[in-house]
């Protein structure tokens, strides 16, 4: 009787300690933002099912598996995405603040793998992958995305109101920051890097810097940017065919055409899910261009209710910044809502034609297991803040 007794307490322990961050019973934390993981756990449900309706084609065509790259997405992204979620969502986001050059190094390192020949992968002429053990790959970028918004809330919060100081705050802001851009031009990745030069940007204003700083950091950047737009044919030529598709609706303007066509094509209700025609001439079905292919089988009216979904996401994350307890919690908050809109606003955006296609994911949903890790990773570290929000 004794020992039946001390296993049924064991397993309510455990239990119990598996349950207690979404329980939280004393102590400083309260309950997370439900909200929250109510839509964390709708997108990833619906990133799934979107995915595997966009990338059946193609899968089958190179694989004869037509769900070789969702059974990719559970191993690769959504079940060891949902355990750093729960390791995250366990550990005190204080802890990040202790560690602040180490975010910074391990952001220079990640990035520098990908030029080394021993864990350089083959994925065309972009280097932005490494390779370990010979199978295993990750794209270092996208953790960078995480990695700098932890790196510059702690360096900006103990910077205080020097953060407004050029010699002490401005130039070595800008250092980071050209040292990280120089390393994603070399791969190249610009559509990473706008994400994170857009947000380290917005982090630097929101932190206290002077606006005439930022002012010129944002012009320099910007005629570099159209600088090295100018100076390569291929970004050329893909910035002409935004502005207009129909110079070379074949070639370089082919994505943009097909995802606009699949886009008009869903009407009010769409096309009905897993029968888009346009998954079967669209480049990337399964990872740049999956909105358009949700957006056929949806239609408008429920591709505006899955849009509300990020729009919750957003706003909750906005709110839980606004609540934070302190000013560290309040930057990570708002660094990983700003990165997430970014991200959601440049790729719907390139699918209709409101930006250049740059070929960043949409979070939850494209193909990738990394992003889908390091998304699920920045849930963890959000869910975290808001159980010390000072409202509930």
């Amino acid at each position: 009787m004794v020992k039946r007794r001390r296993r049924k307490n064991n397993k309510f322990n455990f239990f119990a300690w598996v349950l207690k961050p979404f329980f939280p019973d004393r102590g400083p934390e309260h309950h997370p933002d439900r909200a929250l993981l109510v839509t964390i756990g709708l997108l990833l449900f619906l990133g799934i099912v979107f995915l595997s309706s966009a990338s059946s084609t193609l899968a089958f065509y190179r694989h004869m598996d037509a769900y070789r790259f969702v059974k990719q997405q559970l191993t690769h992204g959504v079940l060891p995405g949902i355990l750093f979620f729960y390791i995250t969502f366990r550990i005190d986001y204080k802890i990040y603040k202790k560690f602040t050059y180490l975010w910074l190094a391990l952001s220079l390192l990640l990035l520098i793998l990908v030029f080394v020949p021993a864990f350089r992968g083959d994925f065309g002429t972009a280097q932005s992958w490494i390779v370990i053990g010979g199978s295993f790959a990750i794209q270092p970028s996208e953790m960078v995305k995480l990695l700098l918004i932890l790196f510059l809330s702690a360096w900006f919060v103990d910077r205080g109101v020097k953060i407004k100081d050029l010699k002490t705050s401005t130039i070595p802001f800008i250092i980071f920051l050209l040292a990280v851009s120089f390393l994603l031009v070399m791969q190249p990745d610009f559509g990473t890097l706008s994400i994170i030069a857009l947000t380290s940007l917005a982090l630097f204003y929101i932190a206290g810097a002077r606006l005439w700083h930022l002012l010129a950091i944002f012009a320099a950047g910007a005629g570099g940017f159209f600088a090295m737009v100018k100076a390569a044919p291929y970004r050329m030529n893909r910035f002409a065919a935004w502005l207009n598709p129909d110079v070379d609706p074949q070639g370089i303007g082919w994505q943009i055409k097909q995802s606009l066509i699949a886009v008009g094509s869903g009407g009010w209700l769409g096309v009905g899910l897993g029968s888009s025609k346009q998954k079967s001439y669209l480049p990337m079905p399964a990872n740049d261009s999956i909105f358009a292919v949700v957006a056929e089988e949806l239609g408008f009216i429920f591709t505006v209710v899955f849009l509300l979904l990020f729009a919750t996401l957003i706003y909750r994350g906005f709110l839980i910044a606004k609540r934070s307890p302190d000013n560290f919690a309040k930057l990570v908050a708002l660094g990983i809502t700003i990165w997430i809109s970014f991200q959601i606003f440049i790729n719907i955006g390139g699918m209709i034609k409101l930006v250049p296609l740059t070929g960043v994911p949409l979070p939850f949903v494209s193909l990738g297991g990394t992003n889908l890790v390091v998304t699920l990773i920045a849930m963890g570290i959000l869910a975290n803040i808001s159980k010390f929000t000072t409202q509930r």
